[in-house]
């Protein structure tokens, strides 16, 4: 399997704090003035936005493998588009990304079939991988605070699976991958400074 040299992703259950931790590990090493890149997935390219604001808000629907197949169509250019993850890298950039291909192993894996989304997600891994690990409890919580409608995956039955599913690729990554499992329940502050920690030690200058 092909690593991604400085690519960094973060991944957890919706509520784990990713998002958050993304934006932190990118201000302190910019504060360090490393060249760094911040990007989410879905993208806000064309197809990114029809998965997140057409069928995550629930204003339409569509079959559960019809929503695989476009994630994986938005991670394939994602990655190899004009602007996109490959490029970013090539300009010596180092790659963070607010989730990745393990989201779609864990989420339509407990909608099709982990295999299945397994297979259709054969892409370049990254070389470090953030994982918050963050009792379902406290994610369901926060998700609750938000006082947002919910995504259609934010329901307590769906993450137990999906939770499953994360720990069953974590179990399995090539070894070429730097895996990280960071406990959710720590503060923002104490995350993003073992996430920076790790990636100092990690990342290629």
């Amino acid at each position: 399997m092909n690593i991604l040299e400085n690519f960094i992703v973060f991944e957890g259950l919706d509520g784990a704090g990713t998002t958050s931790q993304a934006k932190e590990l990118e201000k302190r090493l910019l504060d360090r003035d490393i060249n760094t890149y911040r990007t989410f997935e879905p993208t806000s390219s064309p197809i990114g936005c029809l998965i997140r604001d057409t069928y995550l808000s629930g204003k339409c629907s569509t079959t559960a493998r019809s929503l695989m197949l476009l994630y994986a169509a938005d991670r394939e250019d994602h990655l190899f588009g004009k602007d996109g993850v490959v490029k970013k890298l090539e300009e010596g950039k180092i790659v963070i990304s607010d989730r990745y291909l393990y989201s779609s192993i864990a989420y339509q894996g407990a909608t099709v079939s982990y295999e299945e989304a397994e297979r259709l997600n054969d892409f370049p891994q990254p070389e470090i991988l953030f994982y918050i690990d963050t009792p379902l409890e406290e994610c369901i919580k926060r998700i609750d605070r938000r006082g947002e409608k919910k995504e259609i995956f934010e329901k307590e039955d769906f993450l137990r699976r999906v939770s499953e599913n994360y720990q069953k690729k974590l179990n399995s990554l090539d070894r070429g991958v730097k895996l990280f499992t960071i406990d959710g329940r720590l503060s923002i502050d104490e995350i993003a400074k073992i996430a920076l920690e790790a990636t100092l030690d990690n990342i290629h200058l």
